[in-house]
């Protein structure tokens, strides 16, 4: 849901309102809620520029064993998933699980772990 700031010019009071979308937003004739007045300056609180994400996929296998040295949680996820979706075949559950895990910052090593345990669970 966007949100947008704005400082009355009259009474400057700072206040935020929100649209359901960016035509709501438009097509909305904000007044400010203290003294009603229709003055007023849009804010600019925070910009986010995305970067765009390398293609790890395309790497040779010296810069993909260099990323994993990094440790780098993040971007040995982004590694994995990106490897497996250029695979052309499905590599399986615990590969996609073990990606997202890494993705969301989870570390290598608790991960390492609990396949472990999950390998020496099947084998009793």
């Amino acid at each position: 849901m966007p949100s947008y700031d704005y400082r009355c010019k009259p009474c400057g009071r700072v206040f935020t309102l929100f649209y359901k979308s960016y035509k709501d937003y438009d097509a909305a004739s904000p007044v400010c809620p203290q003294c009603g007045s229709s003055d007023l300056t849009r804010l600019i609180r925070q910009v986010s520029i995305a970067r765009p994400s390398p293609n790890l996929a395309n790497l040779s296998s010296g810069e993909m064993l260099s990323v994993l040295d990094g440790g780098d949680s993040r971007e040995i996820g982004s590694l994995f998933q990106q490897v497996g979706d250029s695979a052309g075949v499905d590599l399986g559950q615990t590969y996609r699980e073990t990606a997202e895990r890494l993705q969301k910052g989870e570390s290598v090593e608790r991960i390492e772990n609990d396949l472990r345990a999950q390998a020496g669970d099947a084998d009793e």
